[in-house]
């Protein structure tokens, strides 16, 4: 920033009763934002503090929160639009679809992983620029083109890849396929795949029967 300007940001921090993992969780991502750099369609790193040894990362504010609430409150048929706001067409999700795709090259040629794209990790910013955000799930593959996940823990199956969910394999490929889903949200104005899908036994027998998501009613064929 120039001397006497300022500027709105958001501020990433932990719980009163953090533990010392998410401190190291919160460190790591800070530390891949760092390496990943800048980019229109990815939110950066401005910086850094710590207060009373807990650290506070400071980051490009978005002002119309998250693409699948965006997606949602500008559908067609939203109950939470007023008569003021824009309808969503098909160009404007195209142009949606577009950004992320150029953020997520950026962040695949700089040697990174996401493993958590989908709408809810995508940030709407002024003149709806779309910026990747939520790196605590995102790898550093620089010395490999690959992750393989060796903890436990709750992961968005239904966004994953096939590899990623049987064989906890991850490549940039792993990260095509959480695109693939994310087109779907966007051309379903925010719409949850797989819906008849409630557990993970039945999501997982889904996806070895190699059955895929249908094609949105929004979307035309040109596009599908």
């Amino acid at each position: 920033l120039s001397p006497g300007t300022s500027t709105t940001v958001a501020v990433k921090m932990l719980k009163e009763d953090h533990s010392d993992a998410e401190v190291i969780d919160l460190v790591s991502e800070m530390e891949l934002m760092k390496m990943i750099g800048k980019h229109i369609n990815i939110i950066n790193l401005l910086g850094v503090c710590t207060q009373d040894g807990s650290p506070y990362v400071i980051v490009e504010y978005a002002k119309h929160n998250n693409l699948l609430h965006f997606l949602r409150k500008h559908a067609p048929s939203s109950l939470y639009r007023n008569q003021n706001q824009h309808v969503l067409c098909e160009k404007d999700l195209i142009s949606f679809s577009l950004q992320v795709a150029k953020g997520m090259q950026y962040l695949h040629s700089k040697k990174c992983i996401h493993r958590d794209l989908a709408a809810r990790n995508v940030l709407v910013s002024v003149s709806r620029v779309m910026k990747i955000a939520d790196f605590g799930l995102a790898r550093d593959v620089r010395s490999r083109d690959y992750y393989r996940k060796k903890t436990t823990g709750k992961l968005p199956i239904k966004w994953m890849a096939p590899e990623a969910v049987f064989n906890s394999l991850y490549t940039y490929a792993s990260d095509v396929w959480s695109y693939g889903v994310l087109l779907w949200e966007i051309m379903t104005f925010g719409e949850s795949p797989y819906p008849s899908i409630c557990d993970r036994g039945t999501m997982l027998s889904f996806m070895r029967s190699v059955h895929r998501l249908e094609k949105p009613s929004h979307c035309s064929d040109d596009i599908y």
